[in-house]
């Protein structure tokens, strides 16, 4: 397992991900990032965690609204797709923001 670190407003944070998968994790988190600071410019700061929220919400409103307008259904990603490294890194960055508000 690789670890990458990515920014999200202005903070750096260690993440894990499967080997070979560092770049995308990299550009996801710049897309995460731009949605966290759009959100911070409309809200103010709240707390990194209700930014990473609003910002999370934001992104899935508009995933929702994509797999509505191409009216297909999503199969589930199997296991052994590459994309699952994708779902392990989300997986870890829950998982440190878990640690983060039980630390608040």
């Amino acid at each position: 397992m690789a670890t990458v670190t990515v920014d999200i407003n202005g903070r750096p944070y260690a993440v894990g991900c499967a080997d070979g998968q560092e770049e995308r994790v990299k550009t996801l988190a710049r897309l995460f990032d731009r949605n966290v600071r759009s959100v911070a410019s409309d809200v103010g700061h709240v707390g990194d965690l209700r930014l990473f929220l609003m910002a999370a919400l934001v992104l899935a409103d508009e995933l929702h609204e994509a797999r509505q307008a191409s009216e297909l259904a999503v199969p589930p990603i199997p296991a052994a797709d590459p994309e699952a490294g994708v779902a392990e890194a989300l997986n870890a960055v829950a998982a440190r923001l878990e640690k983060l508000a039980q630390s608040i």
